[in-house]
C-alpha cells in the first residue's frame, strides 16, 4: 500500500502566481462550516493564507445569527456566529487600549468604525453603529482569517446589522452565487496568463531597482550641489575677505596722508 498522499486534481500554484486568483485580495463569501474547512499548506504556514481547493483565502465575509458576546478581557470582546451551517465561528473584536482611548479623538473604542464596547460600572454591551447587539441579532461581517487552539476564528474588521429578511435573504443568495461561480471548481491559470504574471513580476521588480537607483543618482547629484555651493561660498568669502583687507589697507593709507 502507498504511504503516499493521494494525487490532488489540481494545482497549487507559487504565492507570485496568487495576484491572478479571484479570491486572494477578494472578501470570500462562505459559512461558518466552510471556515473551518479550510486548510493550511506546509510552505504557507505562519502567513494566514489558507485553502479551498487551490483558491488562497485570507478575507471573509459571513451571516448569521449572534448567539453569544463575552467579554474576554480588556483587549478583545468575541461574537459567537451561528449561521445554520452545522459549525460556529467567532469574531474577535480588537478593543482599543484604555491608555490610549480618547472619546474625543477617537470614535469608538474598538479597532472597528462603527463597533463600541462599553465596559463599566457592571454594564456590558456593543453596539453596532449605535444599535446595541443581543442574542438573536443577524449580522453581516468581514474578517481575516486566524487560529486560537486549533479553531478558527475571525479578526473582525468590519460589521452591520442586518435588520430585514429581504437583507438577510440577499446575503445568503450572495452567498449561494459565490460558492458555485468562484469556489465549486479549482482555480486555474493558462500558460499565456501565467507568463504575463511572471512579467508583470519582472517589470515590478525592474522598476523598484530603476527607481531605487534614480534614487541614489538624485541624492548623488543633490550632495554634489551642495558642495558645489559651499565651495562656491567659501571662494566668495575668501574675495569679499580679499576686498575688505585692501579696502582697509586704502582707508588707512588715506588716514595718514
Amino acid at each position: 500500500m502507498s504511504k503516499h498522499p493521494p494525487a490532488r486534481p489540481y494545482r497549487l500554484y507559487p504565492a507570485y502566481c496568487f495576484r491572478a486568483s479571484p479570491t486572494f485580495d477578494a472578501w470570500v463569501k462562505i459559512t461558518a462550516a466552510d471556515v473551518q474547512a479550510l486548510r493550511s499548506e506546509p510552505e504557507f504556514q505562519g502567513q494566514r493564507i489558507y485553502f479551498h481547493l487551490n483558491h488562497p483565502i485570507r478575507y471573509v465575509r459571513i451571516v448569521g445569527v449572534v448567539v453569544a458576546i463575552d467579554d474576554i478581557n480588556l483587549k478583545y470582546t468575541v461574537l459567537t456566529i451561528d449561521d445554520g451551517s452545522g459549525a460556529n465561528i467567532e469574531l474577535k473584536i480588537v478593543r482599543t487600549s484604555v491608555e490610549t482611548y480618547n472619546p474625543k479623538s477617537t470614535p469608538t473604542s474598538t479597532q472597528i468604525d462603527n463597533v463600541n464596547v462599553i465596559s463599566q460600572f457592571g454594564v456590558f454591551e456593543v453596539t453596532v453603529d449605535h444599535v446595541c447587539l443581543d442574542i438573536g441579532s443577524v449580522i453581516k461581517a468581514k474578517g481575516t482569517i486566524s487560529e486560537f487552539r486549533g479553531i478558527k476564528q475571525l479578526e473582525l474588521k468590519r460589521i452591520w446589522v442586518i435588520s430585514t429578511t429581504n437583507e438577510e435573504a440577499q446575503a445568503w443568495a450572495e452567498t449561494a452565487a459565490y460558492k458555485k461561480k468562484v469556489l465549486s471548481t479549482p482555480w486555474h491559470i493558462g500558460s499565456s496568463e501565467h507568463e504575463k504574471i511572471k512579467n508583470s513580476i519582472k517589470a515590478e521588480k525592474k522598476k523598484v531597482q530603476d527607481d531605487a537607483r534614480q534614487d541614489v543618482e538624485r541624492e548623488v547629484r543633490r550632495a554634489q550641489r551642495r558642495k558645489d555651493k559651499e565651495a562656491y561660498l567659501a571662494q566668495r568669502e575668501v574675495k569679499l575677505e580679499s576686498r575688505r583687507r585692501r579696502e582697509e589697507t586704502m582707508m588707512d593709507a588715506g588716514a595718514l596722508i
